[in-house]
């Protein structure tokens, strides 16, 4: 039970690792390279797991040779346009001025009813309000309307707004950051006179507080503690 135990967690560990190395991103949003690394990944780890039978290096090296490879690639690609567009693709304009692009959109093999759903997802009903969409190399389609289209700014409309700034989270189910309430030029005593504002006794009742540049603070209690 041990060695399964330890087999595991190290496997565990390195596709960690590797789901790190790949960066912050969605499934949706992963270049082929990595969605190809994210599956031969798991594969390689499932085998081990589940066969004592396999020298846990069998494992563990494949892996390693993996993370070493698209390290390598990541670097190259940065450095050569030529690796990149053979690895990764290059987006592809499928709709032009309001106008389908027919044959762009064959070579995509993207249906019309998968362009309207993801067009749909931006608020976007009318293809004719569509000065250029893009399909990306993540696979998700970027959207540029018409400028008479486009929701007015207030600079625009000639308003002048106050930045909201961003909020710092100070207190998260009842663990207090003291890093964020020193970096907003607070201190203890305020979150003390801060939680009796609130009606709160003890920091282990909040659920969420937070306090942004210009001193706003949203709070959240636990629920059970109202």
């Amino acid at each position: 039970m041990l060695i399964a135990f330890a087999r595991t967690f190290v496997l565990y560990l390195l596709i960690i690792i590797g789901i790190r190395l790949m960066g912050k991103k969605q499934v949706g949003e992963l270049e082929p390279t990595e969605l190809v690394l994210a599956m031969l990944m798991s594969d390689l780890a499932a085998v081990p797991m589940q066969d004592f039978g396999i020298p846990l290096l069998f494992g563990v090296v494949p892996i390693v040779t993996l993370l070493c490879i698209t390290m390598v690639l990541s670097v190259l690609t940065m450095r050569s346009l030529r690796l990149r567009l053979l690895l990764s693709g290059r987006p592809s304009i499928i709709v032009e001025r309001g106008k389908l692009l027919q044959k762009e959109l064959g070579k995509t093999r993207m249906t019309p009813d998968e362009l309207m759903e993801e067009l749909r997802l931006q608020g976007i009903t009318d293809l004719s309000t569509v000065k250029y969409a893009i399909l990306e190399t993540s696979g998700r389609v970027s959207a540029i309307l018409y400028s008479n289209r486009q929701p007015a700014t207030p600079e625009q409309l000639g308003i002048q707004l106050e930045e909201p700034g961003l909020p710092l989270t100070i207190v998260d189910n009842g663990q207090l950051y003291p890093d964020n309430l020193r970096r907003r030029g607070l201190n203890r005593a305020w979150l003390s006179e801060e939680l009796k504002r609130q009606g709160v006794q003890n920091i282990k009742e909040v659920f969420l507080l937070t306090v942004d540049e210009t001193g706003g603070v949203y709070f959240s209690r636990k629920d059970g503690n109202a």
